[in-house]
């Protein structure tokens, strides 16, 4: 059981990890969506245990720890969070230079600096 805790957790951190390296940005984004979510599944098979609820157990009883539920949730919570602050910074990259590729995005980027440059130099040769 915890082998295939093991092995879903990498298989979603190697996921994300290929879709960070990609030029696109929603792929980028949903790569930290897949590593998020192989934090919450790593963090869920390490308390793999059988025992009863904290709430109401005889002395002497195994009991389940609920702190690694708790920080699987706090985890999720905040992947979600991320998720949608990353998708809202997209959709405002898209809205302003229209285009999601990071190529497009730093020759964009680079062509502005140059104009600007530019408009400095003029500026300077027309002072006195």
């Amino acid at each position: 059981m915890i082998l295939a805790f093991a092995l879903a957790a990498a298989v979603l951190f190697g996921t994300g990890g290929y879709l960070l390296l990609k030029p696109d940005l929603i792929r980028v984004v949903a790569g930290i969506m897949l590593i998020s979510q192989a934090a919450v599944v790593t963090i869920i098979g390490s308390s793999l245990s059988r025992g009863k609820a904290p709430i109401s157990v005889q002395p002497g009883e195994p009991v389940s720890d609920p702190l690694p539920q708790a920080l699987a949730l706090t985890a999720l919570v905040i992947g979600l969070a991320t998720a949608a602050l990353l998708l809202a910074l997209v959709h405002r990259v898209v809205v302003v230079f229209r285009s999601v590729e990071r190529g497009e995005l730093a020759a964009s980027e680079a062509e502005y600096e140059a104009g600007l440059e530019r408009e400095r130099q003029a500026d300077r040769d027309e002072a006195p």
